[in-house]
C-alpha cells in the first residue's frame, strides 16, 4: 500500500489571491479536501467556500483524496 498520494489544487476567482492557480502536491494517504482547505486557510477565509469539485464532480469538505485527483476550489460569489 502506497504512503503517499499526488493530486492536482485548482484554485479560482479570489482564492487564487497571494496563492496560485494550479499546483501540484504529494499528501498523505487519507487525507480529505478539507485538509487541503485548511491547508490553503481557505476555512477561515473571508470569502466561503461556494464549490468543490473533485475530478469535475461536486463532493463535500469530508470527501477522502485518491491518487492522481484533481480538486477544484471555487469561492462564494455574490452579486446584485
Amino acid at each position: 500500500m502506497k504512503d503517499n498520494i499526488n493530486i492536482t489544487i485548482k484554485l479560482f476567482a479570489q482564492y487564487r489571491d497571494d496563492r496560485f492557480k494550479v499546483e501540484q502536491r504529494v499528501c498523505a494517504c487519507g487525507i480529505r479536501a478539507k485538509d487541503i482547505m485548511d491547508d490553503l486557510g481557505i476555512s477561515e477565509h473571508k470569502l466561503p467556500l461556494g464549490v468543490l469539485l473533485v475530478n469535475s464532480k461536486h463532493e463535500k469538505e469530508e470527501y477522502e483524496l485518491q491518487d492522481g485527483d484533481v480538486i477544484s476550489l471555487f469561492p462564494k460569489v455574490g452579486g446584485g
